[in-house]
């Protein structure tokens, strides 16, 4: 299957891996929908994605605004769903219940959520890609409620992927890749980081670039459904 005059909904495209995601399907003939919760967060992203990509502003803690989708932007052919506040590691120690609703409000009621509104509309040989991590499988410490999400919509993809047939659902699983979603961090802590990525076996860390090339191949194969597609440099062997 080619992206070609095809329609692919991002919700939370306007920055990191989503964007990237919208330039890449975007560079293969696809029209590129982004959606965030500002519109002035859209509106600079779209300034610089090819003429033709669409955007809008979604609230994914109101159902009303997430009911809207299904019709404000009509059928589209494939759903992907990367949106995620800045990540802070939390210790259990320092957990509250508030902050484990609001971790989970987003990256998995709002994606499940947002299925819910949109699966519908998806037009035939259409696809949902959510986004899950390494750390379901390799958490560190700090990553309990990291982990746990991750695990979380690991489960749901392979679910959807029966209930919803024939749409095909899968996930995408990055590593630590250099991109926004690690602003919360000290800059030291966040280069820290980032340098470990020499010990990979790739011997780099990862760019949102490369990371994008794994959901443009969700949505152009044809047989996969319910897989947990890894993009990590190779952490999960060292």
């Amino acid at each position: 299957m080619q992206l070609a005059e095809h329609t692919v909904m991002i919700v939370g495209g306007t920055s990191g891996i989503g964007y990237a995601i919208a330039s890449a399907v975007a560079e293969r003939g696809a029209t590129p929908i982004i959606l965030s919760r500002r519109q002035t967060s859209v509106d600079r992203a779209l300034a610089s994605l090819p003429a033709g990509a669409r955007g809008g502003t979604v609230d994914l803690t109101d159902a009303a605004s997430v009911a809207a989708l299904a019709t404000a932007f009509g059928p589209i052919d494939h759903l992907v769903y990367t949106a995620g506040e800045a990540l802070e590691l939390v210790r259990v120690a320092d957990m509250t219940p508030e902050i484990v609703q609001g971790f989970f409000e987003t990256r998995f009621v709002g994606a499940l959520s947002v299925v819910r509104a949109v699966a519908p509309m998806l037009r035939a040989g259409g696809s949902i890609t959510l986004t899950s991590g390494s750390a379901a499988g390799r958490p560190g410490s700090g990553w309990a409620l990291g982990a746990s999400v991750c695990g979380a919509v690991n489960s749901l993809t392979r679910a959807l992927a029966v209930e919803l047939a024939p749409v095909r659902v899968n996930a995408v699983s990055p590593g630590v890749v250099r991109s926004p979603l690690w602003n919360n961090l000290s800059d030291n802590d966040r280069e820290g980081m980032y340098e470990a990525g020499f010990g990979l076996p790739v011997g780099r860390i990862g760019e949102v670039d490369d990371v994008a090339l794994a959901y443009v191949y969700a949505m152009e194969q044809e047989y996969s459904t319910g897989a947990i597609i890894s993009v990590d440099g190779g952490s999960a062997l060292v």
